[in-house]
């Protein structure tokens, strides 16, 4: 409780520099062909844009995605509610399409960490034996969409140079 009061004096400050980000996001992704930046759905809505999130295209290519998915984590995996496995395999039955992969390790190279947006509860290990009402939506979301940087800390130069990462690593 005492966080969330402590956080409640730079709730606004801190929306509106979402809000910030996320326009600036808009202005330097609008002609980029493949990459659709969410926006609230209509003027009815009034988002703070906690998360600036995008989604690729399937047909678009990105430098390196033909290396997507070769390497395996051989560290220790987290998953929901700190439960951690290892694994032996770089792929799941449940993941990001191979751009996305490619755009995120290319991000990191970067030195810029853009990840998948979350993957679906029902897909967590923790989760697996737990009923689920699904109908494909979260899992197609997750297979395209990316979550990019928008912080409290992230500059308008970080922006600029997030999104010139992601037009270096699109292959023409």
């Amino acid at each position: 409780a005492g966080i969330g009061r402590g956080q409640m004096t730079v709730a606004d400050k801190h929306i509106a520099h979402h809000r910030h980000v996320q326009a600036l996001y808009r202005k330097l992704l609008k002609d980029v062909e493949g990459v659709l930046l969410h926006e609230a759905p209509s003027a009815d809505y009034d988002s703070n844009f906690w998360l600036s999130t995008i989604t690729l295209d399937s047909s678009l290519r990105i430098k390196g995605q033909e290396n997507a998915y070769k390497d395996v984590v051989r560290t220790a995996v987290g998953g929901a509610a700190g439960v951690i496995h290892a694994v032996d395999c770089a792929t799941t039955d449940c993941q990001p399409n191979e751009n996305v992969e490619a755009l995120r390790a290319f991000m990191l190279d970067k030195k810029i960490e853009a990840r998948p947006v979350w993957k679906p509860m029902h897909k967590q290990p923790v989760y697996k034996d737990a009923p689920a009402y699904i109908n494909g939506v979260s899992e197609a979301i997750f297979k395209i969409g990316m979550c990019l940087p928008a912080g409290p800390w992230v500059t308008d130069e970080d922006v600029y140079y997030i999104v010139k990462c992601i037009k270096e690593a699109i292959v023409k």
